[in-house]
């Protein structure tokens, strides 16, 4: 039993840190905090806001109170950065330092903050700044989910010495308790405290036209055997109205944009009836007002979009007048962001006072002083200090770090009242606002335009709410055709979204293990991670099933069975006739989609086709043949349509074979992105079309099955069940049991995949690097090869071994290694893969085809033993790399290119990261010129945003 004096001495930590303060503590915080005071790992999941990090930060006071270390960690350098600054001014420069990727400040601190990969690099290095650790907090653990990243998290979990304690801070999921046991499981007992309650209230809201109406209204609804009314949300019926008049009108009823009615405050946790336009009481003036001018007889402003919708500036005037700003407005597309700017500057919109305008303009002339006058003119600073001086901006992955970086801090002091942002904003950073609107709930996420899902609505809307600023966020979303309310609401509502391991071994996981743990320890560990735990756990449901199954499987084959002899014998034989009639069909269209295949790959630069229908279909010339994507990828080569687009073809725009029409001349030195050659070519391409193109050859196959199926018909007719009065009843019950019996063996492979399935993949990469000499012994011995490849962390690991082991680099001066070094980083668009890159000279060019050869054998390799492989190099960025490095400026590197500076910026930092991995894992001769070129690359608008 514990005494009261040493309960007191307990939670005297608590107390310290809780005085500290200048809030009162929430319930979800004290209870974390009193059970990593406790000495216990702590799960703390909720909303977006919430002070999820107060916990995280008294496990970094309890470890300066105890004299140990703490590492605060972050999926991205720019929370890292502002996690840095906060402690900072917590506890002093001395004692809080930073490491990222491209800062290293005080590195020996009691407190660090970093990148969580830069903590499982010093794990797998055994640094000595680990000594002494005593607390790891995880900021925004959810990020495992990620499916490039995300394994890194799993690796640190997994890793850390038993000893330190981890504090893993998520957004709300549904599986929290899921994950919380595994915790408990890997890192032993572990508190799990989930929190779905938002400090400050959010209520939901759409836009039609340019009216506000609340998505939710509260109703009184009678329930049978209850004398009390139970209050129930539903959607507004003013906004269904409103939406069904403008979706059949097409313009904005000025009975709707502007008559004055009240609205009551519908939000989704309070009541109202919903309708537009009385934010009478929120704001800074409780006078109903129409759009724009206030003209209630006015029915949709000038310049509005189709169907009278608002324009971006006049949505932000609105909010502006109601009180409702800072808004971040998310749009799914860098070039809408800075769009929006433009549209604001040009119509004179202005946020902030004269004055405050003049210290945001002076405050950004100060960030930006160590950029050239000349850079700047590239990097459209104009606009871009102009908008900020006026109290908006954009912020997105394209724009230079350095910018995007001072939006953010202004935005948070609240000297920026309205940004443009894509979703990356709503991934970590603190910068949370009155109001967030969502222009559109579908976004491109690479491969195809998708529905946001409820999770990232949650993640986007989470934003809107100041803690001790505002009393309510507010989240709008611009209704546009084709949106219905109701599927508005769901998003809204749901709160269903687990967390999904994406952990997989990589080939410098592997080496870096065996040689910690050796190989059996190694595979034993790997079986411990969140993936396998959640695989296994989804395998007792499958087991669960399949006996369920078998069960019924018995009672099928009872009902089945004819007294005129056995009937399993006739299923069967019906059973394999509809087998062979379905493969059949599925022969005559794989070999369909297969000719498609070879017609596409045997198309040569110069080939006029028709692609028969989409929205590209028409004449198109060949620019660019099949290159040969990875391993079952099938042939896409580039064309340029009669309408000068640039699309790569694939089986999707061309589902049976294509034949040239003709061929024409393709200039030599076509540069496909250039968009003056593409409209000259496709000119050239129209005044050559053909006016009678060849007619298409039909593909007659033969059923080679028929005899079969002719066979087993006449089996049919002779077997004693065909005669049986009760066939067809009988065959009903056949029908069922074989479509148990192949949903039961399809859950039995599923089974013994996921069994084992990491330690599987793992002992598959070990087999490789042992037939590659960078494991010996059986895979129990790291060689010298591989002690290279565990100081190479690049997503293409293997390959950048491999060149290291062949010297294919030896021979490159500074600027050629970097641009080389590229290749490993770059990852392009999908409609520029594979196009012809610009080669600065021919030790790139050389360089890289002796890469292209040696990744050429690793996929093949990597197929044999099932693994997945290892993208190809891509010289995108070659030329521009080669360029920066030596020394051009960034408007000649960026000409003639789709970059925009702010990948520029990141990929040359990735660069320079993958160069400093070089300079540890290379010969001294590479060492050397790896430096040269990591010091060419770091400079100007490279080096502009490195902290100080």
């Amino acid at each position: 039993m514990t005494s009261p004096d040493a309960e007191n001495r307990s939670g005297q930590a608590l107390r310290e840190f809780a005085g500290e303060l200048d809030f009162p503590m929430d319930d979800f915080q004290v209870e974390a905090c009193r059970a990593v005071e406790d000495g216990r790992g702590v799960l703390v999941a909720a909303p977006t806001g919430a002070g999820k990090t107060v916990v995280g930060e008294f496990a970094v006071h309890l470890a300066l109170k105890a004299g140990r270390k703490a590492f605060y960690t972050t999926p991205i350098k720019a929370l890292s950065n502002q996690k840095y600054a906060d402690l900072v001014r917590r506890h002093g420069v001395g004692r809080v330092g930073l490491l990222t990727g491209d800062a290293s400040i005080n590195g020996e601190a009691p407190v660090v903050v970093m990148t969580t990969e830069v903590l499982r690099n010093m794990m797998y290095a055994g640094s000595s700044t680990m000594d002494g650790l005593g607390w790891v907090v995880m900021d925004e653990v959810h990020y495992l989910a990620d499916r490039f990243r995300g394994a890194v998290w799993e690796e640190v979990i997994i890793h850390l010495p038993p000893d330190v304690s981890v504090v893993s801070l998520s957004a709300t999921v549904s599986n929290a308790e899921e994950f919380g046991a595994w915790l408990e499981e890997v890192r032993g007992d572990t508190a799990v405290i989930v929190s779905e309650h938002r400090p400050v209230p959010l209520w939901q809201h759409m836009m039609v036209g340019q009216s506000l109406f609340d998505l939710f209204v509260e109703e009184t609804v009678a329930r049978r055997g209850s004398a009390a009314a139970a209050p129930e949300l539903s959607v507004n019926p003013d906004l269904l109205h409103a939406i069904r008049g403008a979706a059949g009108r097409g313009a904005w009823d000025s009975h709707w944009s502007g008559d004055g009615r009240g609205r009551s405050r519908g939000r989704r946790n309070g009541r109202g009836n919903g309708r537009a336009d009385d934010w009478g009481g929120r704001g800074r003036r409780g006078e109903s007002r129409g759009p724009g001018t206030g003209d209630p007889a006015r029915g949709f402003a000038r310049g509005g979009r189709p169907g009278g919708g608002a324009t971006r500036a006049e949505v932000i005037d609105r909010l502006d007048r109601e009180g409702l700003l800072p808004a971040i407005t998310f749009i799914f597309s860098r070039a809408g962001c800075e769009a929006a700017v433009g549209q604001l500057l040009a119509t004179g919109m202005r946020l902030v006072t004269d004055a405050e305008g003049g210290a945001n303009r002076r405050f950004v002339e100060e960030r930006v002083q160590g950029i050239a006058e000349e850079d700047l003119a590239v990097l459209g600073y104009r606009d871009f200090v102009e908008g900020i001086s006026r109290g908006f901006a954009a912020h997105h992955a394209g724009m230079l770090p350095t910018f995007r970086e001072i939006v953010e801090e202004l935005f948070t002091q609240g000297r920026v009242r309205a940004v443009f942002a894509t979703e990356t904003l709503a991934l970590g950073i603190n910068m949370p606002a009155r109001t967030v609107v969502l222009e559109k709930l579908v976004k491109f996420n690479g491969e195809s335009h998708v529905d946001v899902t409820p999770a990232e609505y949650t993640q986007l809307t989470g934003r809107a709410g100041r803690r001790g600023i505002d009393i309510e966020g507010h989240a709008v979303v611009i209704w546009n055709r084709g949106l219905d309310p109701e599927s508005v609401a769901g998003l809204a509502s749901t709160r269903t979204y687990p967390l999904r391991s994406s952990f997989r071994p990589t080939y410098n996981m592997a080496v870096n293990l065996v040689r910690q743990f050796g190989r059996g320890s190694a595979r034993e560990i790997l079986e411990t991670s969140f993936a396998q735990f959640q695989a296994d756990r989804a395998v007792v449901g499958l087991v669960r099933t399949v006996r369920r199954n078998e069960e019924a499987l018995t009672g099928y084959a009872e009902a089945m069975t004819c007294h005129l002899g056995e009937f399993s014998e006739y299923a069967a034989m019906r059973n394999e006739i509809r087998t062979i009639e379905k493969e059949g069909a599925k022969a005559r269209s794989a070999s369909m989609r297969a000719a498609a295949a070879v017609s596409l790959e045997n198309l040569k630069i110069g080939d006029i086709i028709r692609i028969p229908s989409g929205r590209h279909s028409g004449l198109a010339v060949v620019v660019l043949p099949n290159r040969g994507g990875g391993r079952g990828d099938a042939p896409s080569p580039a064309v340029v349509t009669e309408d000068h687009h640039l699309r790569r073809l694939t089986l999707h725009d061309v589902p049976s074979p294509v034949e040239p029409l003709g061929t024409m001349r393709v200039p030599k030195h076509f540069n496909a992105k250039n968009p003056k050659a593409r409209r000259d070519l496709a000119a050239t391409l129209r005044s050559t079309l053909p006016h009678d193109p060849p007619r298409s050859r039909r593909i007659v196959e033969e059923d080679a099955a028929d005899e079969r199926i002719d066979e087993l018909r006449r089996r049919l007719r002779a077997h004693p069940c065909h005669r049986c009065p009760d066939r067809e009843d009988h065959a009903r019950w056949a029908e069922r049991w074989w479509r148990l019996r192949r949903e039961t063996d399809g859950l039995q492979r599923k089974i013994e995949g996921r069994t084992n399935s990491v330690a599987k993949t793992f002992d598959r990469i070990c087999d490789l690097l042992v037939d590659l000499a960078y494991l010996a012994d059986g895979g129990e011995r790291v060689t010298e090869h591989g002690e290279r490849l565990r100081q190479l962390y690049t997503e293409k690991d293997l390959l950048a071994a491999e060149c290291l082991r062949e010297d294919v680099w030896r021979t490159l001066d500074p600027p050629s290694l970097a641009a080389v070094v590229s290749t490993l980083i770059h990852e392009p668009r999908r409609e520029d893969a594979g196009l012809a890159p610009r080669w600065p000279n021919d030790d790139v060019r050389e360089a890289h085809d002796r890469m292209l050869a040696i990744w050429s054998d690793l996929e093949d390799a990597e197929g044999a033993l099932a693994l997945p492989t290892t993208g190809a190099p891509d010289p995108g960025i070659a030329w521009a790399v080669h360029r920066w490095a030596s020394g051009r400026p960034l408007e000649e590197v960026l000409r003639g290119t789709e970059l925009a500076a702010g990948d520029f910026v990141r990929r040359c930092k990735q660069v320079i990261d993958l160069l400093g991995q070089l300079t540890d894992a290379g010969d001294r001769d590479l060492q050397r010129v790896a430096r040269k070129a990591s010091v060419a690359v770091l400079r100007g608008v490279v080096a502009a945003d490195r902290l100080d």
